[in-house]
Formats: C-alpha cells, sequence, structure tokens
C-alpha cells in the first residue's frame, strides 16, 4: 500500500538566531573550567536559560546550585551564570575563600558599570527591566538598596516620582522588547527632559537582531515557533514581537515534543528561530520533526551578520586564544 502523501510546507528560518557571543563565552568558561581544573565545577544558578545547555553541562560534571551555601569549602572553582549576580555573591565567595569566575555576559558588565557610575555622580537610577528576573536582581544588587528604581511598564514610567527630577537617569535590561523599551524611555524623556541615558543603548546586539528578523518574517508566516526556555526573557520578547508584527499564532517550545501536532493543521509557512541561549542542535530537531510530517522547503531569511567576540577570563585562556566568538 502506498504511503500517503505528505502535504507541502515552508520552512523560514530566520537569521541570525540562537547562541550568542555572551552564551557561548558563558558555556566556554564552565567547560574549560572543567579541562583545566577537572570535576566538580559549581555553578551558580543556570548558566544561561537553557535545559538541554544545563543537562548537557551537568553530564560533563557542572554541579549547579543556587546559592553559595550548597557549595562545601574547597578549591573547586565557582561560576556565577550570564546574567550578572549581586555584588553580595563575589563579597561572599571570597569572604570563603573559593575560586570563582565570572561568566557575566559583558554586555550586562557594561549596564553595571553605568549604574555604578551614574550613583557616583549622585543621580537616582531607574532600571527598566522585569522583577525577579537575574539579571535585574544582579543589576539592582549593584548598588544600596533604593538606589535603583525598577520600572516595568510605560504605566510604572507615567507614575514613578523620583526624587529630583533633574538629577535622573535610566538603564535597561539587556533582552527586551526593543519596541516596549523605546515606548517606556520615551515617556521618560517627556515627563523628565534632563533625564540621563547610557551612551549606547543597553539592550545586546543579540536581542535586537533576533527581534529584527522576526519583524522581517512575521507577517507571511501562519505560525512562528521560538525555540527557547519558558525563563529565557529574550526567547519570551521575540513571541511577542511576532505577535504584534502579524503572526497571531507564535509560540515558545524547548523541544520538538512540545509542538501540538494534532492542532497544528495544515500550515503553509512556518518561521522558526531561535532564543540567544538556544543551541542550533534544537532547531534543527525542531525541523526534522516537521520533515517527517510534511514535505517541507527550508529559506532562510538573514537580515544581518555577527561577528562579536568576547574574552574569557584570563585565568582560562589557551595560549594563542582571546576570544571566544558566536557565528550562525
Amino acid at each position: 500500500m502506498a504511503e500517503p502523501s505528505k502535504p507541502d510546507l515552508k520552512i523560514v528560518l530566520a537569521a541570525p538566531r540562537g547562541f550568542c557571543a555572551g552564551v557561548v563565552r558563558a558555556i566556554e568558561i564552565v567547560e574549560r573550567a572543567l579541562e583545566l581544573y577537572g570535576k566538580p565545577v559549581y555553578v551558580r544558578h543556570e548558566i544561561v536559560h537553557n535545559r538541554y545547555v544545563v543537562e548537557d553541562l551537568k553530564a560533563k560534571g557542572a554541579i549547579f546550585v543556587e546559592e553559595l551555601d550548597e557549595i562545601p569549602d574547597g578549591d573547586h572553582p565557582v561560576i556565577f551564570s550570564a546574567h550578572g549576580v549581586p555584588k553580595s555573591v563575589p563579597e561572599t565567595a571570597r569572604h570563603r575563600n573559593l575560586f570563582y569566575l565570572d561568566a557575566t555576559c559583558p554586555l550586562v558588565s557594561k549596564v553595571h558599570r553605568e549604574a555604578a557610575r551614574h550613583h557616583t555622580d549622585g543621580y537616582e537610577i531607574v532600571l527598566i527591566g522585569h522583577e525577579g528576573h537575574p539579571e535585574v536582581v544582579g543589576t539592582m544588587g549593584q548598588l544600596p538598596a533604593g538606589a535603583i528604581t525598577l520600572v516595568e511598564t510605560e504605566e510604572d514610567a507615567e507614575t514613578f516620582t523620583p526624587r529630583d527630577p533633574e538629577r535622573l537617569a535610566y538603564i535597561t535590561q539587556t533582552t527586551l522588547s526593543v519596541d516596549d523599551t523605546a515606548d517606556i524611555i520615551e515617556a521618560l524623556k517627556r515627563r523628565f527632559p534632563q533625564i540621563n541615558g547610557p551612551h549606547k543603548e543597553d539592550i545586546c546586539y543579540a536581542t535586537t537582531n533576533r527581534q529584527e528578523v522576526v519583524k522581517t518574517i512575521a507577517a507571511s508566516c501562519d505560525m512562528l515557533i521560538v525555540v527557547g526556555a519558558p525563563n529565557s526573557s529574550n526567547s519570551q520578547r521575540l513571541v511577542e514581537v511576532a505577535k504584534k508584527c502579524g503572526c497571531s499564532e507564535s509560540m515558545l517550545v524547548q523541544r520538538a515534543a512540545e509542538i501540538d501536532w494534532d492542532s497544528l493543521g495544515t500550515p503553509e509557512t512556518i518561521g522558526i528561530t531561535a532564543g540567544a541561549s538556544a543551541p542550533e542542535v534544537l532547531v534543527s530537531e525542531v525541523v526534522e520533526a516537521f520533515r517527517q510530517r510534511f514535505n517541507i522547503t527550508v529559506e532562510t531569511v538573514k537580515t544581518r551578520d555577527e561577528h562579536v567576540s568576547f574574552k574569557l577570563p584570563r585565568q582560562l585562556r589557551k595560549e594563542g586564544q582571546e576570544s571566544v566568538s558566536a557565528a550562525l
């Protein structure tokens, strides 16, 4: 009996997608630490927001903990996640004589330096971000309590009352919606024309680039799939951007197994992208799952090339190796 023919489906792959340079660097820090110092290597919080990546590093000998008090005394390395940590964390590590490596993304560290500079200059600081996100916790933890006020929405920006409107500055989480953040900044600037902002915007290049290509393809897709973790801010923002740009059937999945095939129907065009902490192997898994069910053609839409690289911590650099880079 002949196998029934599969329906045709066009898959549009967004580029750039997936790993950014900060994620590549963070994973490389854990892998190099294991190579140089042996098992175990302790990691405070998920090194990046992706279960597949975390499980892979666990298999290689990394032990993930929530707080430093879960780590026994000794000389095994402790690594801080790419999202950054409050100042109290390295202080505690130093007090316990723990050997620590900081995998904070350099673009997050840039925001930390901005906050410190504004505080030193006597400014009250507004942080645009999402409450409870590790990056926000880490950024607010750079300064004394009360030095930074969190603003999450345009409504928050409209109701915020500073101590002195003439001495006000803002910074942002690096993984926000570009458009939503612009609206919040506009509201703050309208209300407080003297507000001081960053010399270069805080939203990272990878967040901006991945949202840009989603805006390009969303309206032509019946559905858009973002491969990423539920606790990944930049992945969640990609779903929101796709919906705002004309693809109401947009969803976040961690793996192909999470796709609801029964309710999928017979779409003609599906877009696929991945958050900045999602490895390409998971994108390939999703594409292959569609290949098993559809007669697919694949088109890649690229809106920008990425050639960003970040140095590893000095202790981990191989001879002649200064940095690691992310490339699609």
